[in-house]
């Protein structure tokens, strides 16, 4: 069997690629980093090291790479694979879609054989986006051939993997906790076997359970931490405020998701001081600038900052602490981040409300304006005192 898997990072290398690797799949990873397409094609193997006592590890073999230029060796593998997937990130998709396109295309040419393609990134919708991305380098013939023939699950991911350096640059660190749910509904012919991988009926609430406890708890972490002054995860969660607000955002988004997915409240609980115990992992050492980069994707209003403060201001739930992150989001000026960069210049030429407002979505006059605006006065004192 074979897989070809869009992005040879720590993501895909250490979390899908392991996984496809274990259920049998050679795996032809597409990337362009030319030195990590070329160190994989040598050696044809990587090591996975998890982030517990021991460092216990495995060897993930059978491997090699393409460059995503060489466009017609991609499609080519797209054309005999049994499997795609993606872990590029969000932004990327749209820069993939075209190689995936002339495969599909090549594929239905020689092909009747059934082929789905999973986007394992951190958004909603990610597969049906892609798809979206795909179509539009598709001819009519062929997209009517593809609705047939392709599918395009979404699918909810989670596995922290942070930013890493080794001596042996294909070695990638990974927490042992993981979880990777597709919709069973978009599957077309037979689900792909993977250990690991779940199919679920309705995947919304796996993606926003994962999406508002996991991706906004660590949010929370990053930005408060990065105002405290703390350099990593770990050690911001040490402090007893942000640990405090922490958990005040995870209890805001609990009584949502309780509340709008019927989950049992002592199950989720259960769920939450697991994802919190994740966060205190040392051997992770996850920098706040990392988890906090990008914010104006991170602040926009579907996702995992204001996403779930509007919704709960619509179910009757107060959402101070995610106010409190959003207000810390809106004062992140790393100046290596292009993003953090340019929200603090449209603070200083427009001001503080232009920039809300732009960033976030957040309508004029909605009240979690108001709780935003009071949050960003208690983090002034709050950073002015520590």
């Amino acid at each position: 069997m074979l897989a070809v898997h869009f992005g040879a990072g720590n993501i895909g290398r250490g979390f899908i690629g392991q996984l496809l690797h274990q259920a049998g799949y050679e795996v032809v990873f597409v990337d362009v980093n030319t030195a990590l397409v070329d160190e994989l094609n040598e050696r044809k193997a990587y090591r996975v090291q998890l982030a517990t006592a021991g460092k216990p590890e495995s060897v993930v073999e059978n491997v090699s790479a393409l460059h995503g230029a060489d466009v017609e060796a991609v499609a080519q593998a797209i054309a005999d694979a049994d499997l795609v997937t993606t872990a590029v990130g969000p932004h990327i998709l749209p820069h993939i879609a075209s190689a995936i396109a002339a495969g599909i295309s090549k594929r239905l040419a020689t092909s009747k054989q059934p082929l789905n393609v999973i986007a394992c990134e951190n958004m909603i919708g990610g597969s049906v986006a892609l798809k979206e991305h795909v179509y539009g380098f598709l001819s009519e013939a062929d997209r009517v051939l593809a609705a047939e023939k392709i599918g395009f699950p979404n699918a909810a991911v989670d596995r922290i993997v942070p930013l890493q350096q080794h001596d042996d640059k294909l070695l990638v660190m990974v927490e042992p906790f993981f979880e990777w749910a597709v919709d069973q509904s978009q599957v077309v012919g037979e689900k792909p076997q993977v250990l690991g991988l779940t199919y679920v009926d309705d995947l919304a609430p796996y993606i926003e359970r994962k999406l508002f406890t996991v991706n906004t708890g660590h949010a929370v972490i990053a930005y408060l931490g990065y105002q405290m002054g703390y350099a990593t995860i770990d050690a911001a969660i040490q402090n007893a405020e942000i640990a405090r607000a922490t958990r005040g955002a995870l209890s805001e988004t609990s009584s949502l998701l309780v509340i709008k997915h019927g989950f049992d409240e002592q199950e989720h609980q259960r769920y939450v001081e697991k994802i919190l115990e994740r966060f205190t992992n040392p051997m992770l050492s996850d920098e706040v600038t990392r988890v906090g980069r990008s914010p104006i994707r991170k602040l926009s209003a579907q996702d995992r900052l204001v996403g779930p403060a509007l919704q709960c201001v619509e179910h009757g739930i107060t959402p101070d602490y995610l106010g409190l992150a959003i207000a810390a989001a809106l004062q992140f000026d790393y100046p290596e981040d292009a993003e953090a960069v340019r929200i603090q210049a449209d603070k200083n030429e427009f001001g503080w409300e232009y920039t809300l407002h732009n960033c976030t979505g957040i309508p004029t006059g909605h009240s979690l304006e108001e709780v935003v605006r009071m949050q960003a006065r208690l983090l002034e004192e709050w950073t002015r005192t520590h």
